[in-house]
């Protein structure tokens, strides 16, 4: 279950074509820190996952969290 979370997040974030770095920066965090949430060894909090959504939604109007990171 967590594998398929992470491939998801990872893969939009290939889809963006941002590092780990790059990412991480937009949502307020370390390089670290993102790639320990990306890789599941901590959690995105509410206002993180949100964040997430909103960088997605220009380019897959109408995605929503769940899509995101949940099945």
């Amino acid at each position: 279950m967590i594998a398929k979370k992470l491939n998801k997040v990872a893969g939009y974030r290939a889809m963006l074509e941002l590092t780990q770095e790059e990412l991480g920066r937009k949502l307020g965090m370390s390089k670290q820190q993102y790639s320990y949430k990306e890789r599941g060894l901590s959690n995105f909090n509410d206002k993180e996952k949100q964040k997430f959504k909103e960088i997605l939604t220009p380019f897959f109007p109408g995605i929503t969290i769940d899509d995101i990171f949940f099945d």
